[in-house]
Protein backbone atom coordinates (compact mmCIF):
# COMPACT_ATOMS: atom_id res chain seq x y z
CA UNK A 1 0.00 0.00 0.00
CA UNK A 2 3.32 2.37 0.85
CA UNK A 3 4.25 1.49 -3.04
CA UNK A 4 0.62 1.80 -4.33
CA UNK A 5 0.36 5.55 -2.62
CA UNK A 6 4.11 7.06 -3.09
CA UNK A 7 3.14 5.95 -7.08
CA UNK A 8 -0.23 7.76 -6.68
CA UNK A 9 1.18 10.75 -5.45
CA UNK A 10 3.98 11.12 -8.33
CA UNK A 11 1.08 10.53 -11.06
CA UNK A 12 -0.57 13.18 -9.51
CA UNK A 13 1.75 15.74 -8.16
CA UNK A 14 1.68 17.66 -11.57
CA UNK A 15 -1.44 18.51 -11.17
CA UNK A 16 -1.36 19.58 -7.55
CA UNK A 17 1.42 22.05 -8.63
CA UNK A 18 -0.57 23.39 -10.98
CA UNK A 19 -3.55 23.25 -8.72
CA UNK A 20 -1.70 25.74 -6.14
CA UNK A 21 -0.03 27.74 -8.93
CA UNK A 22 -3.39 29.02 -9.95
CA UNK A 23 -4.60 29.78 -6.27
CA UNK A 24 -1.70 31.52 -5.36
CA UNK A 25 -1.99 33.29 -8.54
CA UNK A 26 -5.48 34.04 -7.60
CA UNK A 27 -5.94 34.21 -3.68
CA UNK A 28 -9.21 35.71 -2.55
CA UNK A 29 -9.50 37.01 1.30
CA UNK A 30 -11.22 35.77 4.14
CA UNK A 31 -15.03 34.86 3.48
CA UNK A 32 -14.58 35.91 0.06
CA UNK A 33 -13.17 32.78 -1.55
CA UNK A 34 -15.62 32.47 -4.23
CA UNK A 35 -13.30 31.25 -7.41
CA UNK A 36 -11.42 29.55 -5.08
CA UNK A 37 -14.46 26.86 -4.43
CA UNK A 38 -15.33 27.44 -7.94
CA UNK A 39 -12.17 25.60 -8.53
CA UNK A 40 -12.37 23.09 -5.97
CA UNK A 41 -15.89 21.99 -7.17
CA UNK A 42 -14.26 21.44 -11.05
CA UNK A 43 -11.53 19.18 -9.39
CA UNK A 44 -14.07 17.21 -7.40
CA UNK A 45 -16.37 17.07 -10.26
CA UNK A 46 -13.83 16.06 -12.74
CA UNK A 47 -13.12 12.82 -10.61
CA UNK A 48 -16.96 12.48 -9.71
CA UNK A 49 -16.36 13.04 -6.24
CA UNK A 50 -19.49 13.92 -4.17
CA UNK A 51 -19.71 17.14 -2.78
CA UNK A 52 -22.23 19.60 -0.69
CA UNK A 53 -20.79 24.04 -1.22
CA UNK A 54 -21.88 27.13 0.08
CA UNK A 55 -21.17 25.50 3.69
CA UNK A 56 -20.72 28.35 6.07
CA UNK A 57 -20.28 30.69 2.71
CA UNK A 58 -17.76 29.20 0.04
CA UNK A 59 -16.97 25.84 2.03
CA UNK A 60 -16.80 22.77 0.19
CA UNK A 61 -17.51 19.16 1.94
CA UNK A 62 -16.87 16.73 -0.27
CA UNK A 63 -17.42 12.44 0.77
CA UNK A 64 -15.51 9.76 -0.41
CA UNK A 65 -16.59 5.69 0.22
CA UNK A 66 -14.99 3.05 1.11
CA UNK A 67 -16.60 0.35 -0.86
CA UNK A 68 -15.57 -2.67 2.28
CA UNK A 69 -17.87 -2.71 5.41
CA UNK A 70 -17.42 -0.23 7.82
CA UNK A 71 -18.87 2.63 9.49
CA UNK A 72 -15.88 5.09 10.80
CA UNK A 73 -15.83 8.65 9.53
CA UNK A 74 -12.38 10.34 9.20
CA UNK A 75 -12.94 14.20 7.77
CA UNK A 76 -9.60 15.90 6.27
CA UNK A 77 -9.38 19.67 6.67
CA UNK A 78 -7.57 22.54 4.42
CA UNK A 79 -8.42 26.03 4.66
CA UNK A 80 -8.83 28.41 1.58
CA UNK A 81 -8.65 31.89 2.21
CA UNK A 82 -5.49 34.19 1.76
CA UNK A 83 -4.17 37.64 3.54
CA UNK A 84 -4.00 41.41 3.27
CA UNK A 85 -0.02 41.34 1.94
CA UNK A 86 0.71 42.66 -0.66
CA UNK A 87 3.52 40.06 -2.84
CA UNK A 88 7.41 41.13 -3.56
CA UNK A 89 8.08 37.60 -4.71
CA UNK A 90 9.35 37.16 -8.07
CA UNK A 91 7.78 34.04 -9.04
CA UNK A 92 6.14 33.45 -12.51
CA UNK A 93 2.93 32.85 -10.83
CA UNK A 94 2.80 35.96 -8.37
CA UNK A 95 -0.59 37.33 -7.02
CA UNK A 96 -2.67 39.19 -9.22
CA UNK A 97 -4.53 40.17 -6.67
CA UNK A 98 -3.68 43.76 -5.49
CA UNK A 99 -2.49 43.88 -1.65
CA UNK A 100 -3.80 40.14 -1.51
CA UNK A 101 -1.50 37.19 -1.61
CA UNK A 102 -1.74 33.51 -0.37
CA UNK A 103 1.24 34.24 2.62
CA UNK A 104 0.43 31.30 4.82
CA UNK A 105 0.09 28.62 2.40
CA UNK A 106 -3.66 27.79 2.22
CA UNK A 107 -2.81 27.58 -0.99
CA UNK A 108 -0.84 24.27 -0.62
CA UNK A 109 -3.52 22.87 1.55
CA UNK A 110 -6.04 23.12 -0.73
CA UNK A 111 -4.09 21.71 -3.71
CA UNK A 112 -2.99 18.82 -1.64
CA UNK A 113 -6.21 17.94 -0.37
CA UNK A 114 -7.35 18.20 -3.71
CA UNK A 115 -4.23 15.74 -4.39
CA UNK A 116 -5.04 13.52 -1.19
CA UNK A 117 -8.84 13.48 -3.09
CA UNK A 118 -8.01 12.07 -6.25
CA UNK A 119 -5.97 9.12 -5.14
CA UNK A 120 -8.44 7.95 -2.25
CA UNK A 121 -10.88 7.90 -4.79
CA UNK A 122 -8.85 5.69 -6.81
CA UNK A 123 -8.24 3.29 -3.91
CA UNK A 124 -12.11 3.03 -2.56
CA UNK A 125 -11.75 -0.49 -3.32
CA UNK A 126 -9.37 -0.57 -0.45
CA UNK A 127 -10.76 0.88 2.36
CA UNK A 128 -13.60 0.73 4.68
CA UNK A 129 -15.50 3.63 6.04
CA UNK A 130 -16.40 7.29 4.79
CA UNK A 131 -13.84 10.34 4.71
CA UNK A 132 -15.12 13.60 4.98
CA UNK A 133 -13.30 16.15 2.79
CA UNK A 134 -13.54 19.99 5.06
CA UNK A 135 -12.52 22.72 2.18
CA UNK A 136 -12.50 25.90 4.91
CA UNK A 137 -13.15 29.04 4.45
CA UNK A 138 -12.22 32.45 6.63
CA UNK A 139 -9.25 30.48 8.97
CA UNK A 140 -7.69 34.09 8.89
CA UNK A 141 -10.43 36.18 10.53
CA UNK A 142 -12.81 36.01 13.65
CA UNK A 143 -14.80 33.68 14.39
CA UNK A 144 -13.11 31.73 12.18
CA UNK A 145 -14.69 29.26 9.32
CA UNK A 146 -14.26 26.20 11.15
CA UNK A 147 -17.16 27.64 14.08
CA UNK A 148 -19.20 28.34 11.36
CA UNK A 149 -18.70 24.88 9.52
CA UNK A 150 -19.05 23.13 13.04
CA UNK A 151 -22.56 24.92 13.32
CA UNK A 152 -24.00 23.70 9.73
CA UNK A 153 -22.96 20.43 11.59
CA UNK A 154 -19.76 19.39 9.18
CA UNK A 155 -18.88 17.07 12.74
CA UNK A 156 -22.07 15.74 13.63
CA UNK A 157 -20.94 12.20 11.95
CA UNK A 158 -17.34 12.56 12.46
CA UNK A 159 -14.99 10.32 14.58
CA UNK A 160 -11.68 12.09 14.05
CA UNK A 161 -10.19 14.78 11.69
CA UNK A 162 -6.88 15.27 11.15
CA UNK A 163 -4.93 18.89 8.99
CA UNK A 164 -1.46 19.40 7.89
CA UNK A 165 -0.39 22.46 7.78
CA UNK A 166 3.10 24.11 5.60
CA UNK A 167 6.23 24.45 8.35
CA UNK A 168 9.10 26.68 6.91
CA UNK A 169 10.64 25.83 10.51
CA UNK A 170 11.07 22.45 9.38
CA UNK A 171 12.87 21.72 6.36
CA UNK A 172 11.58 19.92 2.67
CA UNK A 173 11.40 16.01 3.70
CA UNK A 174 10.57 16.66 7.45
CA UNK A 175 7.03 16.34 9.30
CA UNK A 176 6.67 17.24 13.18
CA UNK A 177 3.21 16.32 15.47
CA UNK A 178 3.26 17.74 19.01
CA UNK A 179 1.36 15.87 21.01
CA UNK A 180 -1.70 17.40 23.78
CA UNK A 181 -2.10 21.28 23.80
CA UNK A 182 -0.55 22.64 20.75
CA UNK A 183 -1.79 25.89 19.93
CA UNK A 184 -2.86 28.45 22.34
CA UNK A 185 -6.34 30.06 22.61
CA UNK A 186 -6.29 33.82 21.39
CA UNK A 187 -8.20 36.80 22.18
CA UNK A 188 -8.18 40.17 21.74
CA UNK A 189 -7.75 42.77 24.39
CA UNK A 190 -9.10 46.23 24.38
CA UNK A 191 -8.67 48.90 27.03
CA UNK A 192 -9.95 52.19 27.14
CA UNK A 193 -9.14 55.04 29.32
CA UNK A 194 -11.51 57.84 29.84
CA UNK A 195 -10.64 60.93 31.89
CA UNK A 196 -10.47 64.64 32.03
CA UNK A 197 -8.67 66.19 29.61
CA UNK A 198 -6.67 69.55 29.63
CA UNK A 199 -3.84 71.65 29.46
CA UNK A 200 -0.42 69.92 30.70
CA UNK A 201 0.94 72.37 32.97
CA UNK A 202 -2.72 72.44 34.61
CA UNK A 203 -2.62 69.36 36.41
CA UNK A 204 -5.35 70.57 39.19
CA UNK A 205 -7.85 71.00 36.18
CA UNK A 206 -7.41 68.02 34.44
CA UNK A 207 -6.40 64.22 34.99
CA UNK A 208 -3.91 62.08 32.77
CA UNK A 209 -5.33 58.96 31.18
CA UNK A 210 -1.76 58.61 29.56
CA UNK A 211 -0.01 57.93 33.03
CA UNK A 212 -2.98 55.58 33.74
CA UNK A 213 -2.36 53.62 30.88
CA UNK A 214 1.22 53.47 31.12
CA UNK A 215 0.63 51.78 34.69
CA UNK A 216 -2.19 49.33 33.40
CA UNK A 217 0.10 48.17 30.98
CA UNK A 218 3.02 48.23 33.47
CA UNK A 219 1.30 46.17 35.91
CA UNK A 220 -0.26 43.63 33.52
CA UNK A 221 3.33 43.41 32.33
CA UNK A 222 4.54 42.53 36.16
CA UNK A 223 1.96 39.85 36.65
CA UNK A 224 2.73 38.37 33.23
CA UNK A 225 5.93 39.17 32.32
CA UNK A 226 7.36 38.10 29.03
CA UNK A 227 10.46 35.28 28.76
CA UNK A 228 13.86 36.67 29.59
CA UNK A 229 16.36 37.14 26.61
CA UNK A 230 20.32 35.92 27.12
CA UNK A 231 22.98 38.10 25.73
CA UNK A 232 23.11 36.68 22.37
CA UNK A 233 18.84 37.83 21.96
CA UNK A 234 17.41 34.08 22.56
CA UNK A 235 14.53 34.26 24.40
CA UNK A 236 14.52 31.39 28.03
CA UNK A 237 11.75 30.15 29.79
CA UNK A 238 8.79 28.34 29.28
CA UNK A 239 5.93 30.57 29.33
CA UNK A 240 2.52 29.42 29.45
CA UNK A 241 0.35 32.35 29.67
CA UNK A 242 1.07 35.70 27.16
CA UNK A 243 -0.15 38.79 27.47
CA UNK A 244 1.59 41.61 25.00
CA UNK A 245 0.05 45.03 23.95
CA UNK A 246 0.69 46.54 20.54
CA UNK A 247 -1.33 49.48 20.38
CA UNK A 248 -0.77 52.85 22.66
CA UNK A 249 -2.66 55.29 21.32
CA UNK A 250 -3.29 58.76 23.07
CA UNK A 251 -3.85 61.72 20.40
CA UNK A 252 -2.79 64.54 22.66
CA UNK A 253 0.39 67.10 21.64
CA UNK A 254 3.57 68.07 23.68
CA UNK A 255 1.24 70.36 26.62
CA UNK A 256 -2.56 68.64 26.13
CA UNK A 257 -3.08 65.96 27.78
CA UNK A 258 -6.01 63.51 25.96
CA UNK A 259 -9.25 62.54 27.63
CA UNK A 260 -9.10 59.35 26.15
CA UNK A 261 -6.52 56.61 25.61
CA UNK A 262 -6.81 53.21 23.68
CA UNK A 263 -4.88 50.01 24.21
CA UNK A 264 -5.00 46.92 21.69
CA UNK A 265 -3.03 43.90 22.97
CA UNK A 266 -3.35 40.18 22.61
CA UNK A 267 -3.97 37.45 25.59
CA UNK A 268 -2.64 33.93 24.76
CA UNK A 269 -2.59 30.74 26.91
CA UNK A 270 -2.91 26.57 26.46
CA UNK A 271 -5.44 26.72 29.52
CA UNK A 272 -9.12 27.68 29.85
CA UNK A 273 -9.08 28.23 33.34
CA UNK A 274 -5.37 30.33 33.26
CA UNK A 275 -7.91 32.22 30.61
CA UNK A 276 -10.84 32.91 32.79
CA UNK A 277 -8.47 34.39 35.35
CA UNK A 278 -6.48 36.24 32.97
CA UNK A 279 -9.34 38.11 31.38
CA UNK A 280 -11.05 38.93 35.37
CA UNK A 281 -6.86 40.54 35.68
CA UNK A 282 -7.08 42.80 32.85
CA UNK A 283 -10.01 43.88 33.95
CA UNK A 284 -9.82 44.46 37.65
CA UNK A 285 -6.18 45.76 37.32
CA UNK A 286 -7.40 48.05 34.16
CA UNK A 287 -10.40 49.36 36.73
CA UNK A 288 -8.43 49.53 40.07
CA UNK A 289 -5.30 51.90 38.30
CA UNK A 290 -7.93 54.20 36.46
CA UNK A 291 -9.35 54.95 39.72
CA UNK A 292 -6.44 55.88 40.83
CA UNK A 293 -6.03 58.60 38.51
CA UNK A 294 -9.40 59.67 38.30
CA UNK A 295 -10.63 57.63 35.24
CA UNK A 296 -12.80 55.06 34.29
CA UNK A 297 -11.89 52.27 32.30
CA UNK A 298 -13.67 50.59 29.39
CA UNK A 299 -12.73 47.16 29.17
CA UNK A 300 -14.26 44.80 26.13
CA UNK A 301 -11.82 41.38 25.23
CA UNK A 302 -13.04 40.18 21.89
CA UNK A 303 -13.07 35.98 22.15
CA UNK A 304 -10.93 34.70 19.26
CA UNK A 305 -9.92 30.51 19.11
CA UNK A 306 -9.62 28.41 21.64
CA UNK A 307 -7.05 26.24 22.27
CA UNK A 308 -5.81 23.50 20.01
CA UNK A 309 -5.57 20.30 21.38
CA UNK A 310 -4.04 17.20 19.39
CA UNK A 311 -5.13 14.28 21.02
CA UNK A 312 -2.73 12.41 22.46
CA UNK A 313 -3.44 8.99 21.32
CA UNK A 314 -4.50 10.04 18.00
CA UNK A 315 -1.16 12.04 17.36
CA UNK A 316 0.63 9.12 18.82
CA UNK A 317 -0.61 6.77 16.06
CA UNK A 318 -0.41 9.59 13.60
CA UNK A 319 3.39 10.20 14.26
CA UNK A 320 4.17 5.94 14.14
CA UNK A 321 2.22 6.06 10.63
CA UNK A 322 4.53 8.73 9.75
CA UNK A 323 7.49 7.01 10.50
CA UNK A 324 6.17 4.13 8.50
CA UNK A 325 6.21 5.79 5.60
CA UNK A 326 8.80 8.68 5.67
CA UNK A 327 11.28 6.94 7.58
CA UNK A 328 11.94 7.52 11.55
CA UNK A 329 14.42 10.29 11.09
CA UNK A 330 11.54 12.32 9.61
CA UNK A 331 9.49 13.03 11.94
CA UNK A 332 9.78 15.50 14.35
CA UNK A 333 8.86 16.11 17.58
CA UNK A 334 7.40 20.18 18.02
CA UNK A 335 7.31 22.05 20.86
CA UNK A 336 3.93 24.40 21.45
CA UNK A 337 3.42 27.13 19.85
CA UNK A 338 1.86 30.50 21.18
CA UNK A 339 0.65 31.33 17.74
CA UNK A 340 -3.36 30.28 17.16
CA UNK A 341 -5.52 28.36 14.44
CA UNK A 342 -9.10 27.99 14.23
CA UNK A 343 -8.80 24.36 13.49
CA UNK A 344 -8.88 24.57 17.58
CA UNK A 345 -12.74 24.72 17.40
CA UNK A 346 -12.61 21.07 15.58
CA UNK A 347 -10.09 20.37 18.06
CA UNK A 348 -12.64 21.00 21.39
CA UNK A 349 -15.47 18.89 19.58
CA UNK A 350 -13.74 15.33 18.21
CA UNK A 351 -10.16 13.98 18.64
CA UNK A 352 -7.93 16.05 16.63
CA UNK A 353 -4.26 15.72 15.03
CA UNK A 354 -2.85 18.69 13.55
CA UNK A 355 0.62 17.94 12.18
CA UNK A 356 3.06 20.21 10.35
CA UNK A 357 4.75 19.53 6.85
CA UNK A 358 8.13 20.72 6.72
CA UNK A 359 8.40 23.24 3.21
CA UNK A 360 11.45 25.10 3.62
CA UNK A 361 14.49 24.75 1.63
CA UNK A 362 17.81 27.06 1.89
CA UNK A 363 19.83 25.69 -0.95
CA UNK A 364 17.17 27.09 -3.12
CA UNK A 365 16.26 30.37 -1.17
CA UNK A 366 13.04 29.06 0.45
CA UNK A 367 13.35 30.08 3.65
CA UNK A 368 10.96 33.48 4.18
CA UNK A 369 8.10 32.64 7.13
CA UNK A 370 4.72 33.14 6.69
CA UNK A 371 2.71 35.98 6.86
CA UNK A 372 5.25 37.53 5.18
CA UNK A 373 5.10 39.06 1.55
CA UNK A 374 8.22 37.19 0.11
CA UNK A 375 7.30 33.69 1.55
CA UNK A 376 7.22 30.47 -0.83
CA UNK A 377 7.24 26.64 0.01
CA UNK A 378 9.48 24.32 -1.86
CA UNK A 379 6.42 22.69 -3.49
CA UNK A 380 8.11 19.41 -3.77
CA UNK A 381 6.69 19.23 -0.24
CA UNK A 382 3.22 18.85 -1.70
CA UNK A 383 3.80 15.46 -2.85
CA UNK A 384 5.28 14.18 0.91
CA UNK A 385 2.20 16.05 2.48
CA UNK A 386 -0.73 14.26 -0.43
CA UNK A 387 1.17 10.70 0.39
CA UNK A 388 1.48 11.31 4.22
CA UNK A 389 -2.23 12.55 4.40
CA UNK A 390 -3.65 9.22 2.21
CA UNK A 391 -1.02 7.32 3.99
CA UNK A 392 -2.60 7.97 7.38
CA UNK A 393 -5.87 7.88 6.66
CA UNK A 394 -6.14 4.57 5.15
CA UNK A 395 -4.73 2.91 8.27
CA UNK A 396 -6.49 4.98 10.68
CA UNK A 397 -10.04 3.42 8.63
Amino acid sequence: MKQLIKAKSDAYFDDVVAIRRHLHQHPELSFCEKETAELIKKCLASKNIEYQSDVAGYGVVATIKGTCTGKKVIALRADMDALPIQETTDLPYRSVNEGVMHACGHDAHVAMLLGTAFILNDLKDEFSGTIKLIFQPGEEKLPGGASLMIKEGVLNDVDLIIAQHVYPDLPYGEVGFHAGPYMASSDEVNITIRGRGGHAAKPAERDNAVLAASQIVTKLSELYPEPCRDVSGDVSGNVSTLLAFGSFMAEGTYNVIPSEVHLKGTMRTFDEEKRKVLKNNILKVSKEIATEFGCEAEVFIEQGYPSLKNDVKLTEKCAAFAKAFLGENKVKELPQLMTAEDFAWYSQKVPACFCRLGTSNYAKGIENKQHTSNFDIDENSMKIGIGLMTFLTINLL
